[in-house]
């Protein structure tokens, strides 16, 4: 947010009423020696201002002490100056000038502005917004205020003063490109990316050099899927980087987003840097704190896991039993939130096994937050945000541990010179890939990924096929009981259950058990309705698998196991019950123009298969199908289902044959969901660790042949599982088969190769050694 400069006002002593005309001083009487100090005074803050935006600034600091010489209390060279001291990183000395600018004419609006800003930048939220009011209150038409305002209600997550805040600095100028692109921006984390399209096109419109505006629109229009002038977009894309990296500029485009586009794994770690930067150049503006650390000898080593998404979220649902599984003999477990309590079983969990947890969204200031984590002793700090929402990494910025590693919820490097380590595999991030990460490697000995599946969907574990009157000649999950380990299914239904070895070529053979479950077609038909909950079999009740969300909100989150028998079909999803079907369950960003035609070309050459996706956004919906028609593909090719509760999200995987994973970014807990329902997943790995998740999920799993090694290669793979039923047969055995053999979803065993990465993290700063890339041996 731009500071506000103050310049050809006579401003020594100013009347309530205006903070600009000397004219308006005919109230004071002054001697004419006053007078001349009051005018050389105005002169050297003019000429000082005229000094700054040449670059000249120790000049204009010169300069702006020459007018407060001559007038001490002239107040726009106190803003001003207090504007040099902070750009300079001199918080006290910028806040002592803002305060005797308003000391001297409590009605200065812009300096109630500027010193609201920097309060803003240093946590304390509430004092800021109390002096952009104040502001308002003096200069109700301050569009600045009020957009800087709105931001500050955005950082306290309060959505509705941000949106009144925004709307209203728009009222007042209705070409102010900053608010508009203020205004997207909150829609676009509503998730109403339409409105946040039409406001980011508005403030293109005002001021068409706005690099900010234009690479969220053009991340908006990936998000659901719009790739009209696709490729003249990348190409801007890429030139915005590139001239904001050469002249030192922080890039608009985002770390996260970065793999989106076109950019050397080079430029997205410069990004990276610059974004890091900027957390560091911040805290040094606004604290001298500096956290001495020591080696003295320990009992055990205290690991912090810092994370906002300590509830209902995706990392949760993958690590919610690693505090709780340490080895509480050598690990003393902390927790630090950065989200407030949800009231969920997955906060509830990690408070309970978690030896310490603490909530620092109460803490709103980074330093006081960094602070306490440093009394606490902790040995190894954990940042599982990176640049995901939420995040805070001002706090690792302060340095409050003295080994600092990222772990889980950000697929790439941080840049910074404040993170040791990146805790990865040798899949995701090849030793040749060291280049691109800013931390040094810590390789977990399989995949660095982990899902909590096996504790939160137990039922899934068996697959008791329907018996249909349907005649096929794939062999296809059309329709699907599962039911909890509790219940006695086999002697409730008629059960055909027998041993099968399945045999391809020269590949080993894999023995499976096969359920095949006899229930009335009725069943099929009623389960459509999802207001109907259950279906009476024999007096048994069945649980109608798209009503589990109205039923049982805990099982539906995932926060309870399942207990009972759930029914599953193609039919409620609108799936042909014959076809082979190819799934995609990722957010539509992850998908571009060049894996859609891959898609296309796939099932064009798949007779009587289908592409089953997410409308997620809905927005994207109409483009996707607009783009595949466009390409002479039917419409009734494409299946959309609408998001699902995580209990149905994952278990309705098992309706999909094959899973066709994006390249552009993986399927990271996607992919991990299809895999626990026992569906394969093809790959095609790429340069970023994003792009790789996927090939170490499968490695892991032994099943490296569904990594692709080239585009051509993808689409071989997935035409073979699409039209070989034999290989299809062996591949979804061998995954069944792995998933509950392999360590992909085994917590505990991950836990024990995550505790000697961090010994070996330890044991390199106790000794003295600089960190250096290390795995479990």
């Amino acid at each position: 947010m731009p500071l506000l400069w103050i310049t050809n006002a006579s401003s020594c002593i100013r009347s309530s009423t205006s903070p600009r005309r000397s004219s308006q001083r005919q109230n004071f009487r002054m001697d004419a020696s006053l007078g001349s100090k009051i005018k050389l005074s105005d002169a050297y803050c003019n000429l000082a201002n005229a000094l700054k935006e040449k670059g000249l600034v120790s000049e204009a600091e010169e300069c702006y002490n020459k007018a407060l010489r001559l007038c001490p209390s002239h107040v726009d060279t106190l803003n001003n100056l207090g504007n040099v001291k902070r750009e300079q990183g001199k918080i006290e000395e910028a806040t002592t000038l803002y305060m005797k600018a308003l000391e001297v004419f409590p009605n200065f609006a812009a300096t109630h502005s500027n010193l609201a800003s920097l309060l803003q930048h240093q946590g304390k939220l509430h004092e800021a917004l109390m002096h952009y009011r104040q502001a308002i209150n003096i200069q109700p038409k301050f569009a600045d205020a009020y957009s800087n305002m709105g931001n500050t209600f955005r950082e306290l997550q309060d959505i509705t003063g941000a949106l009144v805040c925004f709307k209203k600095a728009i009222e007042i100028n209705p070409s102010f490109a900053d608010a508009h692109c203020n205004l997207a921006s909150i829609y676009k984390d509503m998730g109403n990316i339409t409105e946040a399209i039409e406001f980011y096109k508005n403030a293109l419109r005002y001021k068409p050099d706005f690099p900010d505006a234009y690479c969220n629109l053009v991340h908006c229009l990936q998000i659901i899927c719009d790739w009209d002038d696709y490729h003249e977009r990348m190409c801007n894309i890429v030139m915005i980087v590139t001239d904001q990296l050469k002249s030192e500029k922080l890039t608009s485009v985002h770390p996260h987003h970065s793999i989106l586009y076109p950019l050397p794994n080079k430029v997205r770690k410069e990004i990276a840097i610059r974004h890091a930067n900027l957390y560091s150049e911040k805290v040094r503006m606004l604290t001298k704190v500096v956290f001495n650390h020591n080696c003295k000898s320990i009992d055990r080593i205290r690991i912090g896991y810092v994370s906002s998404d300590f509830g209902n979220h995706p990392t949760s649902h993958l690590m919610q039993s690693i505090p709780g599984l340490h080895d509480h003999s050598k690990i003393e477990v902390y927790c630090y939130a950065l989200n407030p309590n949800d009231g969920t079983t997955f906060r509830s969990k990690i408070i309970k096994e978690a030896e310490h947890f603490i909530d620092l969204s109460k803490i709103t200031c980074n330093i006081e937050a960094a602070r306490k984590i440093y009394y606490d002793g902790i040995h190894i700090l954990v940042n599982m945000n990176g640049y995901t929402k939420g995040a805070r990494n001002e706090i690792f910025a302060l340095k409050p541990a003295p080994v600092q590693v990222m772990w889980l919820g950000y697929p790439g490097t941080s840049g910074a010179d404040y993170m040791d380590y990146i805790i990865t595999d040798e899949i995701s991030s090849p030793l040749s890939s060291t280049c691109d990460f800013s931390e040094k490697l810590a390789f977990m000995p399989h995949t660095y990924f982990i899902g909590d599946h096996r504790q939160m969907f137990p039922h899934l574990k068996n697959q008791y096929k329907v018996k249909t009157n349907i005649e096929t000649k794939n062999e296809v999950n059309d329709a699907i009981i599962n039911s909890s380990e509790n219940v006695d299914i086999e002697n409730t239904f008629k059960v055909d259950k027998y041993i099968e070895t399945i045999k391809f070529e020269n590949c080993e053979k894999i023995e499976i058990t096969k359920r095949i479950i006899d229930i009335p077609n009725y069943v099929t038909e009623i389960t459509t309705n999802s207001r109907r909950v259950q279906v009476l079999v024999s007096g048994i009740p069945i649980n109608n698998g798209i009503s589990i969300n109205y039923t049982n909100k805990k099982v539906a989150s995932g926060e309870e196991a399942f207990n009972d028998i759930i029914f599953t079909s193609r039919k409620q999803y609108g799936l042909p019950n014959d076809a082979i079907v190819y799934c995609n369950f990722n957010q539509l960003y992850k998908i571009d123009p060049f894996v859609m035609e891959t898609w296309i070309r796939i099932l064009n050459q798949v007779p009587n298969s289908v592409l089953w996706l997410l409308s997620f956004p809905a927005a994207g919906e109409p483009n996707i199908r607009n783009y595949a028609q466009n390409l002479g593909l039917s419409p009734d090719r494409i299946v959309f289902s609408k998001i699902a509760c995580k209990e149905e999200h994952v278990r309705r995987g098992q309706l999909a044959d094959i899973c066709l994973d994006t390249p552009l970014c993986n399927g990271h807990t996607t992919a991990m969901d299809v895999l626990w329902a026992g569906t394969p997943v093809v790959t095609l790995p790429g340069e970023t660790l994003a792009s790789r998740v996927a090939a170490s999920q499968l490695k892991t799993l032994g099943c490296s042949e569904l990594i692709a090694g080239n585009r051509q290669d993808y689409e071989n793979i997935a035409i073979k599982l699409g039209t070989n039923t034999e290989y299809r047969r062996y591949i979804r055995a061998k995954i069944s088969k792995a998933r509950l053999e392999s360590t992909l979803f085994d917590c505990e065993h991950y836990v024990r190769n995550l505790e000697i990465l961090y010994e070996k993290m330890w044991c390199r700063y106790k000794n003295g050694e600089k960190p250096d890339h290390i795995k479990v041996s």
